[in-house]
């Protein structure tokens, strides 16, 4: 019995071990199968493609093979992509064209709406906008100080923001020192009159009246003016308080007195603005510094007045650059007779610019003119001197404009700012191919300069009359892109600019697929594995 047993599970065990081989022998003649199925696809395809590039029925049927997803990918034969495992598709070898150039029918070129403009050379105009706020014209404040040592017995103006005229009193003030000095002078003008009524020596009378002299120049010394000395010598009577008088007419912008305070000599008392002229202060980007000139004019509105536009002159440049901002501080020198500009309102300022070659400034209006380095405002026909600080008159030239003989300025070569397609520090232009049978453009990379409104000046790389595409080149860059070519995400024309790893994978670079890697294994395995799939096939049909 036992014996029989032992028999029984022998034979079920060799039954399984047979169903295991086959098992296996069937896995593996499947997935050779699998194997050389793609590898003869892609025998059987390049002899196709062979085979259709020999017979040369047209000329015109000479193809290559790429990735719709990868299209640096070029092959001779149809197959799937190395990179993403997709099928290759056909490109035509007349799609090729040259390196960075890109050709199309009319018809496409009308569909895509693609625009050319030509090259040429003309003045631009640049406009400079800015912020800022308004400041106190700083020539035009007046610090009352205490001339000399005292007490504040009286402040007439007693808060800020006051509006006071020249002449106007201020503050009474109370000093010893003052009751001294006018009690010399009191004295040495009776002694005058003494010896003048006894018919004194002429040297005593010469030295006293030459005492008198200096005692009113004391007197002046110590703020005292010469209606209040006049008046001083009338009555007879000196006094031991001192009225001080505005001496301008302003603004009280700061206050430091309170009645029954001592003052020091040289004590600020008051601060008078004068506001009939007031400063501009503009904060400009160091990108725009080469268009902005000493003497321009300058315009700006304000949020207190919407639609009224004010004007100035650029007085200042300061040489300093902030480094925080990156910007300069520009000074505007602006007339404020009707007091509608007032201290720290902000402004929207713009200068208005016409350039010429090499960036230079244009300003017809002050052509051959002279004009006060000190006072913007102060210009002339001809040579000569300021009226306000008498400073000699320079050329308006030598404060960087060009030369004022229109005929003589050269204009310079400009692209419509929609033409250029920039990226950091480089710049592409397509350009159209002349004398093409259809449209041709040619991807070409420049050196801009400056822009100038809607602009951009050229250094290098174009010539005038060239004809660029200022509209629809974003549509021919991504084309040259999908072929593959030099554009402007793409300078050496690798990389292709669409592609993408499916699942998130790269592939690692110089391995293909595995139908490609039976491709290139040996003729005896390549058998070898044939023969596998047949026995594969054989045990699909037992089963």
């Amino acid at each position: 019995m036992l014996e029989e047993n032992k028999m029984r599970l022998r034979r079920v065990l060799r039954a399984a071990g047979i169903c295991v081989g086959l098992v296996v022998l069937l896995v593996l003649g499947a997935g050779a199968g699998w194997l050389l199925k793609g590898a003869l696809a892609i025998d059987e395809g390049a002899r196709k493609a062979q085979a259709a590039k020999d017979d040369g029925k047209k000329e015109d049927t000479a193809v290559k093979w790429t990735c719709s997803m990868h299209p640096e990918v070029s092959r001779d034969a149809p197959g799937l992509c190395p990179k993403c495992g997709m099928s290759l598709i056909p490109r035509k070898a007349t799609e090729a064209g040259g390196l960075r150039e890109w050709s199309t029918s009319d018809a496409a070129a009308a569909l895509m709406d693609i625009h050319v403009s030509p090259v040429r050379r003309r003045f631009v105009d640049a406009e400079i906008r800015m912020v800022g706020k308004i400041d106190y014209d700083e020539t035009k404040l007046a610090y009352i100080t205490a001339w000399f040592a005292g007490r504040l017995d009286k402040v007439y103006v007693d808060y800020t923001g006051v509006h006071v005229k020249k002449g106007e009193h201020l503050v009474k003030i109370y000093s010893p020192e003052l009751l001294g000095a006018q009690e010399a002078l009191l004295q040495a003008k009776e002694v005058v009159e003494d010896m003048t009524k006894r018919g004194g020596i002429g040297v005593v009378m010469e030295s006293s009246r030459a005492f008198i002299a200096d005692a009113r120049g004391k007197l002046r010394l110590l703020g005292l003016t010469p209606d209040q000395i006049e008046r001083l010598e009338k009555s007879g009577k000196p006094t031991d308080h001192l009225i001080v008088y505005s001496p301008a007419t302003g603004i009280v912008v700061h206050k430091n007195a309170q009645e029954g305070m001592y003052v020091k000599t040289g004590s600020r008392i008051y601060t008078i603005a004068d506001l009939s002229q007031v400063w501009v202060k503009l904060d400009a980007y160091e990108s725009d510094l080469m268009w902005l000139r000493y003497g321009q004019e300058v315009e700006f509105t304000t949020v207190s007045y919407p639609g009224e536009v004010f004007k100035g002159i650029i007085s200042f440049i300061d040489p300093i650059l902030n480094p925080v901002t990156r910007s300069v501080k520009i000074r505007v020198n602006v007339p404020n007779t009707d007091g509608k500009l007032k201290p720290e309102m902000f402004v929207k300022a713009v200068v208005k610019a016409k350039i010429a070659a090499g960036g230079k400034v244009m300003a017809p209006a002050l052509a051959g003119k002279w004009i006060c380095p000190m006072h913007p405002e102060i210009i002339k026909e001809t040579t000569g001197k300021c009226n306000i600080c008498e400073m000699d008159l320079v050329p308006i030239e030598s404060m960087g404009y060009v030369s004022s003989d229109i005929e003589l300025i050269e204009k310079p070569l400009v692209i419509p700012v929609t033409a250029a397609l920039v990226t950091g520090t480089r710049a592409i232009v397509y350009v159209q191919v002349p004398d093409t049978d259809k449209p041709t453009f040619e991807g070409r990379e420049i050196i801009l300069g400056p822009r100038a409104g809607d602009y951009y000046l050229v250094r290098r790389g174009l010539k005038e009359g060239e004809r660029v595409v200022v509209q629809g080149n974003f549509k021919i860059d991504a084309e040259l892109q999908i072929q593959a070519k030099p554009s402007m995400m793409t300078p050496q024309g690798v990389g292709g600019g669409g592609g993408h790893e499916h699942g998130g994978k790269k592939k690692p670079s110089g391995k293909g697929t595995s139908a490609e890697a039976v491709m290139q294994l040996p003729a005896v395995v390549k058998s070898q594995l044939h023969a596998v799939a047949l026995a594969g096939e054989e045990v699909n049909k037992a089963i």
